[in-house]
């Protein structure tokens, strides 16, 4: 049981991620839940690694909740928000760049190559931290540092897949 704790939390991290979607932005509920989910992907990589519980399906279970979470938040947040064009652009091209990451890495490798990079984990975090900044910093501020971070985090990604450096 004590090395299944760390799947334990990630699996939270979905359940609260789906009930994220039936709670209304920017409600105390909601509030609550998306706090929880970061503190849980911080928190279960830790314990993975504590109780000697690391495994490739713990790792692929985590990044499935980080896009659970990703894609419902976008969900949550985008129509409460305006998005000027160019900022609506450069999303489309960083997803683009994930993308092709994922299906060079389907091609060439045979296997879907999810990377847990320290430039990943940072957009991550600027990702988590964006919408509770919004009461304090313009969204033409902030949003273009967290853009800038998810491309690089997305170019390391691609260059790291297509030279084999996946442990990273």
């Amino acid at each position: 049981m004590r090395k299944q704790i760390a799947n334990i939390i990630t699996s939270l991290r979905i359940i609260c991620s789906i009930l994220m979607l039936f709670s209304c932005v920017p409600s105390i509920k909601f509030c609550l839940l998306y706090i929880f989910c970061e503190v849980t992907d911080m928190v279960d990589g830790t314990i993975a690694r504590k109780t000697n519980a690391v495994s490739k399906f713990g790792a692929r279970l985590d990044s499935v909740a980080d896009i659970i979470f990703v894609v419902v938040s976008l969900i949550k947040f985008l129509p409460t928000i305006h998005l000027q064009w160019w900022l609506c652009m450069w999303i489309v091209v960083i997803t683009a760049i994930k993308i092709s990451n994922n299906v060079w890495g389907l091609i060439n490798k045979k296997k879907i190559i999810l990377l847990h990079t320290i430039a990943n984990k940072l957009t991550g975090l600027f990702l988590f931290l964006l919408p509770l900044t919004l009461p304090f910093i313009d969204l033409r501020y902030s949003a273009p540092m967290v853009c800038f971070m998810a491309t690089f985090a997305a170019i390391q990604e691609g260059y790291y897949i297509r030279t084999d450096r996946e442990s990273v």
